[in-house]
This record gives C-alpha cells, structure tokens and sequence, in this order.
C-alpha cells in the first residue's frame, strides 16, 4: 500500500521534477517503483496478437489516459491523471463494425458496449489503457481498463484488476506519462 497520495496540481508538480512511474503487470503481479501487489489479467494470458473477445489482456507498453469513478461509492480519488465522474449513461463500444468501437458512449446506444456503471464493484474505479486508441483498429480488441479485481482475483475479459485500495492508492502516483508494461 502507498503511504500517501497526491493532489492534481502536487502530482503536476512532481511530473515535471521526476519521472512519473510505470506500471509492469507481470505473472499475476502489478508492481511499480517501491511497491507490488497482486493483480490479475485477462483469462487467456497475456497475447501480443489481441483480438475482441478473445479474453487476452494485450502486451506491449501503453499510456495510461484517465481515470473514472463512481461517485457514489468513491470520493473523487486524488490524481494528477485526468479524472472523471462515471454517469449511468455511460458506455463503451465493444462492436468492430461501429464507428465509435473502442471509445466512451452515452447510453442508450444501439451497438454492442459495456455498461461502466456496474451492479458489481470491479468499475468502481477504472483507469483507461490507452490500447488500440490510436489509431483504433477494428477487432484488435477493446475497452482495455485496470480496475477493482473480484474478491478471489479471478481473470477477467482482457483487463487487468488489482485490489480497490491499491488502485486508489496508485492515482495518487500517476499523471500526464504515466504507462503500464503488460507482460507475461
């Protein structure tokens, strides 16, 4: 766990008086300079050729782009990476033939998407990995996310999950450049 955490315009401060630090998800860990903590990805490993729906979390190094929360069961984390308020009529596109695959919607929305706001708690909190953002290619697989993992750490669809308050908790480390390094 983190020891403390930082505000936008502290963590602003600090990226550009120090490197901001990159996230290496590797063999069911998340770690990160001076620290580590259980993590899970997705249910076919780790692949470097993703596909949509395949339930492969993809490898490479990607920025990570903002973050959301529900705030109606989280107060605003603090972070210098941008933040959003997740609303009920928010999704993403999931469906290779439209013209928005792979990129925040407000619902209702006649493609196939994922729904952010969850019965569940895993979208509580979720941080955008910037994969096949640009340019998105249709199938290469989307709505790539880190977010709040299943009690038992059980894979997920192609993402990669971590404990709520370790996710919270890196926020505070993160801003503009911050990336995670996906590997097997």
């Amino acid at each position: 766990m983190l020891p403390f955490a930082l505000g936008p315009a502290e963590g602003a401060r600090l990226a550009a008086a120090w490197p901001l630090p990159a996230l290496v998800y590797a063999g069911g860990r998340l770690s990160w300079p001076g620290g580590q903590a259980r993590a899970a990805c997705g249910r076919a490993g780790v692949r470097a050729d993703k596909r949509e729906g395949d339930g492969a979390s993809p490898a490479g190094t990607f920025p990570l782009l903002f973050a959301m929360y529900r705030p109606d069961r989280v107060m605003a984390p603090r972070s210098a990476l941008e933040l959003r308020p997740i609303r009920p009529d928010q999704g993403w596109v999931d469906d290779p033939g439209d013209a928005n695959y792979n990129r925040l919607v407000t619902l209702p929305y006649a493609a196939s998407h994922e729904t952010l706001w969850r019965s569940d708690h895993l979208y509580d909190v979720i941080i955008v990995i910037g994969y096949n953002t640009e340019p998105v290619v249709s199938g290469a697989g989307s709505a790539i996310f880190m977010h709040v993992a299943r009690p038992d750490f059980s894979p997920t669809v192609g993402c990669i999950a971590v404990a709520k308050p370790v996710l919270i908790a890196l926020l505070g480390l993160l801003g503009p450049g911050s990336t995670i390094t996906i590997r097997a």
